[in-house]
């Protein structure tokens, strides 16, 4: 393949079929401005040629450093077909209206808890959490709920993919995907 988007979306619709729970989960790394890196594993809830979209709270950990070090390496492993991609790059954030409209499609509970999770913050016992959720269902009766302004999405825009297969003997195959000069993408093997 010459696209790795093309590419990607082949190897997602496999897991699709295959992967017993979530093949939309991947690993999000990200930095501080210093350097000192974090991970956590995120749902992604859209791509295209545009990149790649989770959503979350912005004034979590990942939102703190995602804006002071716009750069996140994702990382999709799918055990059950023995393989992984992982992209690099730049990220920006969606359109408010993309934002609406993916949170008006979450179930309402999730909806509430966006709202009442302070999240990444210490939170004394989990009963606060359960009651701020009960305070807001009773505040948002019917199903609009607004989408708290430091909630939206982020997409990763990417400078890099690398398309990894299980061989055996560890004889993985390793194909990197990079912009071309000119347009387009360029792509060679890897040493496994």
């Amino acid at each position: 393949m010459t696209d790795p988007y093309e590419h990607f979306s082949a190897w997602l619709a496999e897991a699709e079929q295959t992967e017993p729970n979530d093949p939309n989960a991947m690993s999000v790394a990200t930095a501080t401005a210093g350097g000192v890196p974090s991970v956590r594993v995120v749902l992604l809830k859209g791509h295209d040629a545009r990149g790649f979209v989770f959503y979350s709270n912005q004034e979590s950990r990942k939102g703190e450093e995602l804006l002071a070090n716009p750069q996140a390496a994702l990382l999709f492993h799918w055990k059950s077909l023995r393989r992984q991609v992982r992209i690099e790059g730049h990220v920006g954030g969606v359109t408010e209206a993309e934002a609406d409209a993916y949170f008006s499609s979450r179930s309402r509970v999730s909806r509430l808890g966006a709202i009442a999770s302070d999240q990444s913050r210490l939170l004394p016992e989990r009963a606060e959490l359960e009651r701020r959720v009960a305070e807001y269902d009773v505040a948002y009766p019917g199903d609009t709920i607004p989408r708290p302004p430091h909630w939206s999405g982020y997409r990763v825009v990417p400078a890099l993919f690398e398309f990894w297969q299980d061989m055996p003997f560890r004889l993985h195959d390793r194909t990197v995907y990079e912009p071309a000069e000119g347009g387009g993408w360029s792509t060679h093997k890897l040493y496994p």
